[in-house]
């Protein structure tokens, strides 16, 4: 039925022509199912066995949101059968958590039943009761102490006056908020923590409209129920600060104290809720909580729910105001850091008593080895079992601890904590194989300060601990991602050839093609100028012709042990002059060949150049200016030193020196003849 009118509640025909005239009677048909109204009163009395209870509150919490005018001709009904349930849910057996849990919802969404516009105003008068409730609970279950507190609101400094201290503590009620009266330490410490979860539900709670939460109400009452600890005992006790009434026997009080923790873990489940709600609008008033939670920390430490419900409150307070925390905040949380990590790592009991037994023996000569306990020999898993139980018992306590433990190197400043809490800390996060602890342990290394010596890293626990994670591979072998767009390698130094295999393919295309460009470019400039040199030769040689070969022979003559050049045709008798030999072969890959290019071509790319040492060029390399030909020296072999030079970069060449041909010339002894003749 409850899904059948949330799928009409988009559909106003059908809201009209179903869900307005069948929900009434579904309301009040569920109500008889779980209670009984009798007939001249309004409200209503709940069944004792009711299994539908559950169910009954679950849709009314569904459907009462969405049809509030439906519900508010029956909201005082339903008022009077959840309130002893949110009020003294312990006196009933049959009640479980999530009924207890929805009963609470429903008792907060009755405010959505008010007439329109005053449903934020019945809200936040509901919260104001449920906290005038807890005040007047709390001036009947600490009578026997006398407070300090002093409240903040005048209307609640007229304390409520208790029973005569010859009468068990109680309250006969009503309260402010219409419970039933309750009697015993017990009853109202129920009373207690179970308003304090009704307030916290009042936090956690969806509403329709905005309402304003009073946070200096809520902040007052935790304010009184901290203060009230339990007192230490043995040497301590003279420290203690809590004044004790002396009309109050002592059983009373011993019951109190009891009766204490349980209180105060409700008021940091409180907290936890206020933070998770309300997020980082709650920093103006988070030091005042964290100071309320120490009070309770250094009284009540010995309680693991107390150190469970701190170590979730510290941590999300640390994510918040953690990072502005002086060394003096830090100093007054180390305890509890401390008991944190000792949480981790219990103290074994066994070793305690084993050192004790053996600090008493130390008076007796020999130790008796008839009086050795047996069972150690034969069940050696005893001392084991008794460590595993001793933390398995307590869950939710490693598990809130392993969460703080994190929290402490990543909120905290690292300047600030002592170098003995760091290395606790860092043990801890080794010997438990944490994570989180031991990665946030690395990232925030002890900065180094002048004159102490730096701590080392727990890096190589980590990497031996979990090699295979991401994480620390990231940590180990860190990898700069290849930055697109760089400068060219002409003159930078360059990477491994397993990193420039990596590098964008659009990337190298286009640095390649630049390059083949240029060389292409600086090949055929250089071609044209050799053929422009071998031109120059020809016509010089030509030249050579005209004048008297006699003078010719006889300068080639003297050098031709050095560098021979030319040779003799005997079968067309023909003279052949030597000639620098350049060719096309020579223009290989040796030395870089410096190139200035223009600015524009220079910042659109590169460009290089190669020359081998050839006789034709001269010692000085060539400079070239694109976008021009470039410009080489003409060669010339009419003299004996570019003939020296010719053979010396022969012979550095490696090519094969010509034979010389010895027999007489006799084309050039008649062409003398002729010429004398002549």
């Amino acid at each position: 039925m409850t899904r059948i009118f949330h799928l009409t509640y988009q559909y106003q025909t059908l809201v009209r022509e179903i869900t307005t005239p069948s929900l009434p009677a579904f309301i009040t048909a569920s109500l008889n199912l779980v209670s009984v109204k009798p007939s001249s009163e309004p409200s209503r009395i709940l069944k004792p066995n009711a299994p539908l209870l559950e169910t009954v509150f679950h849709a009314f919490t569904e459907l009462i949101a969405r049809h509030p005018t439906i519900f508010r001709p029956f909201s005082a009904q339903i008022h009077s059968l959840v309130l002893p349930i949110v009020g003294a849910s312990a006196t009933v057996g049959s009640l479980s958590g999530p009924v207890v849990n929805l009963a609470q919802q429903l008792f907060i969404a009755l405010h959505n039943c008010a007439p329109k516009n005053t449903g934020p105003d019945e809200w936040r008068k509901a919260c104001q009761l449920t906290i005038s409730s807890l005040h007047r609970t709390a001036d009947h279950a600490f009578r026997a102490v006398v407070e300090q507190w002093e409240s903040a609101d005048p209307s609640l400094r007229q304390a409520a006056k208790p029973r005569d201290s010859s009468q068990t503590v109680g309250d006969d009620g009503p309260d402010p908020l219409g419970l039933p009266g309750w009697e015993g330490i017990h009853a109202g410490a129920d009373r207690l923590t179970a308003l304090l979860h009704l307030l916290s539900r009042f936090l956690t709670t969806q509403t329709v409209s905005t309402v304003n939460i009073p946070i200096g109400s809520v902040l007052d009452l935790t304010s009184r129920l901290t203060s009230v600890t339990v007192p230490p005992e043995g040497d301590d006790a003279s420290q203690t600060t809590i004044q004790l009434n002396p009309e109050i026997g002592r059983e009373e009080r011993e019951e109190l104290w009891s009766e204490l923790p349980r209180i105060h873990v409700a008021c940091m489940d409180l907290f936890i809720n206020m933070i998770d709600t309300l997020g980082n609008a709650i920093v103006p008033v988070a030091q005042n909580i964290l100071e309320q939670a120490l009070w309770v920390f250094q009284a009540e430490k010995f309680n693991k729910e107390i150190r469970t419900s701190l170590y979730h409150l510290v941590r999300r307070l640390l994510l918040l105001i953690g990072p502005s925390m002086s060394k003096a905040d830090i100093s007054s949380l180390a305890p509890l850091f401390r008991y944190c990590c000792h949480d981790l790592l219990p103290p074994d009991a066994d070793s305690k008593s084993q050192s004790h037994q053996s600090s008493e023996s130390k008076g007796k000569s020999k130790p008796n080895s008839d009086s050795t306990n047996a069972d150690a020999f034969l069940n050696p898993g005893l001392k084991s079992g008794h460590h595993s139980g001793t933390s398995a018992s307590f869950p939710g306590l490693q598990s809130a601890a392993s969460q703080l433990l994190p929290a402490l190197f990543t909120c905290l400043p690292i300047e600030h904590i002592p170098a003995s809490l760091r290395a606790e800390l860092d043990r801890t996060a080794i010997l438990t194989a944490s994570k989180d602890a031991m990665l946030a342990s690395v990232l925030n290394p002890t900065p180094i300060i002048k004159g102490r010596q730096a701590n080392p890293s727990i890096m190589p626990f980590l990497a031996r601990a979990y090699p295979g994670e991401m994480e620390v591979e990231g940590l180990l072998r860190p990898r700069m991602p290849v930055l697109l767009g760089a400068p060219e390698r002409n003159g930078f130094p360059t990477g491994d050839d397993d990193e420039e295999e990596e590098d964008n393919a659009a990337g190298v295309a286009h640095e390649t093609t630049t390059t083949r460009t240029a060389q292409d470019f600086i090949r055929r400039s250089f071609a044209a100028s050799v053929d422009k040199s071998t031109v120059d030769a020809e016509a010089a040689r030509d030249s050579v012709n005209g004048h008297n070969k006699r003078s010719y022979s006889e300068d080639t003559s003297a050098n031709s042990q050095k560098a021979p050049s030319a040779s003799q045709d005997g079968e067309e008798g023909t003279l052949q002059t030597k000639k620098a030999r350049v060719e096309s072969d020579t223009l290989g890959l040796g030395r870089p060949l410096p190139i200035s290019l223009s600015a524009d071509q220079a910042s659109n790319t590169t460009v290089t150049g190669t020359l081998s040492e050839a006789s034709s060029i001269p010692a000085t390399t060539p400079s070239v200016t694109a976008p021009s030909a470039p410009s080489v020296t003409r060669i010339h072999s009419t003299g004996p030193q570019t003939e020296a030079k010719a053979g010396d970069a022969d012979e550095d060449s490696g090519d094969e020196i010509p034979e010389l041909n010895l027999e007489p010339d006799t084309d050039e002894d008649e062409d003398e003849d002729v010429t004398m003749e002549g």
